[in-house]
């Protein structure tokens, strides 16, 4: 048998434009390694460019039908001629096809060696999967803010997938973190080590002292509404493309440094966040998994803006 399931995008719209499909298992090149997928993260990027919106999506108008999805983890089933450092049968995890090839929404890829991290005997498959493009986004932008000890930093969707991430990395900075988030989750936020503030109660600014980084994961009114949390001269790392020039034009209107970002896959922090996967010093809260072909729930999940942690689509392997 060769080969495997995939969900692809068929034309650009709602959730309901993803639709399973049969594809030839790919073969990986000499520096490659196939990997039989048990897990792929759903993010809210797979969601954007679904509905047509974006870089990825302008740049794939033409390539429909377009397999989705950027983190993986599963077990590694080949590997090329030229592949010394991984081994069939090891659990491997990664950020891959960023951001024009995708493909983790399906059985098998084929993958750069090294672009994968290898998971421990101890780390969920689901979880190892949830971590690579979320967490990424979470480190690289503490370090774009320069969080650092003492540093009181806000972040914006504390208990999202990206948010709960960095509340954990800012924390083990020993910044000293306030969270937004809805009432149902100031527990959850609390429990990560972030004050929690309800958006609900009052404008955030009324609510807190000045901050010295702003980490905003909202980006929009939202966003600039938070500004006003920001002493002058303090910093502000903004997540959502679509609204990064908006933020930033105001934030410096402010006196406030600003800038967006995008992340960049970088294995090196990977494997740091698995080694705190591993040891306990990071958690990684799975709010649903979704069999791959109901992957159009989890987009919608996504797209309500209200999940706690990560979602991620049952793929393929058991562990």
């Amino acid at each position: 048998m060769n080969a495997c399931q995939q969900l692809a995008i068929t034309q650009f719209g709602q959730p309901s434009v993803l639709a399973m499909q049969t594809a030839e298992i790919p073969v990986p090149s000499d520096s490659q390694v196939l990997v039989r997928v048990a897990y792929a993260g759903v993010n809210p990027i797979d969601a954007k460019t679904r509905a047509g919106l974006g870089w990825a999506a302008q740049q794939n108008k033409d390539n429909l039908p377009w397999v989705p999805g950027y983190d993986i983890a599963g077990k590694v089933v080949k590997v090329g001629a030229n592949v010394q450092e991984l081994a069939v049968g090891e659990r491997v995890a990664g950020f891959v096809g960023f951001p024009l090839a995708g493909g983790g929404y399906s059985e098998y890829v084929a993958v750069e060696a090294d672009a994968l991290s290898r998971v421990a005997k101890g780390v969920p498959l689901a979880n190892a999967a949830a971590l690579p493009l979320a967490g990424q986004t979470a480190w690289q932008a503490l370090d774009k803010g320069q969080a650092d000890e003492n540093d009181r930093v806000l972040i914006l969707a504390g208990a999202g997938g990206v948010g709960h991430i960095a509340i954990q990395l800012a924390v083990a900075r020993r910044a000293n973190v306030m969270a937004s988030c809805s009432a149902a989750n100031m527990a959850f936020v609390s429990g990560l080590g972030a004050t929690a503030v309800d958006y609900h109660q009052a404008p955030l600014a009324e609510q807190i002292e000045p901050v010295d980084v702003l980490i905003d994961l909202m980006g929009g009114d939202i966003g600039i509404a938070a500004l006003d949390c920001v002493k002058a001269g303090g910093r502000v790392v903004t997540i959502p493309t679509i609204t990064a020039d908006a933020v930033c034009e105001q934030a410096q209107l402010q006196g406030l440094e600003a800038e967006g970002m995008l992340v960049s896959p970088s294995v090196e922090q990977n494997n740091a966040m698995m080694a705190m996967l591993e040891a306990g010093q990071l958690q990684l809260h799975i709010a649903a998994q979704y069999p791959l072909s109901d992957g159009a729930k989890a987009h919608s999940d996504i797209e309500a803006g209200h999940t706690r942690g990560k979602i991620v689509l049952a793929v393929g392997s058991s562990e």
